[in-house]
């Protein structure tokens, strides 16, 4: 497992068929689940923004994590779907690429994913919400299927 990839030493991904018919993908990390960056992926790539740039900026992802770690107790502070979302809409607030990849979503509904791993409660919450056609590999992403 090479340093900065999966989290916890889980390594699960995502791809999704844009309505262009072209493939996008994403992968676990210590901020985001697969669902939540293949999500922001294809946001990026409908709204023409470079790969470079960051949606989420690092002072929101930070103060999340802080909250779920030290207030809320929580073992993992990696992003489901929907609290991605929630972010995203946050930083559009302030970073106009962020609102124009929030704005983007709408096209994502009717689209096709996959994810290696059976999606978290917040992810299928958000794959629901964004009306993403979701099929998934018979696999949890961890060992542990009660979180905390």
């Amino acid at each position: 497992l090479k340093a900065g990839k999966g989290n916890q030493g889980i390594c699960v991904g995502a791809a999704l068929e844009l309505p262009d018919g072209s493939i996008v993908t994403g992968k676990n990390s210590p901020f985001l689940h697969a669902s939540s960056a293949v999500v922001l992926n294809a946001a990026k790539q409908l709204a023409g923004i470079p790969k470079r740039i960051h949606l989420l900026p690092p002072v929101v992802t930070a103060s999340i994590a802080c909250l779920k770690r030290d207030v809320l107790g929580r073992k993992s502070v990696s992003l489901s779907l929907d609290e991605a979302m929630i972010a995203l809409s946050v930083s559009a607030a302030m970073n106009p690429s962020a609102q124009v990849a929030m704005e983007a979503l709408k096209a994502l509904a009717g689209c096709e994913l996959h994810l290696t791993h059976i999606p978290a409660t917040g992810d299928e919450v958000g794959l629901r919400h964004l009306g993403l056609n979701a099929t998934s590999d018979p696999f949890f992403a961890g060992n542990n299927l009660f979180h905390s």
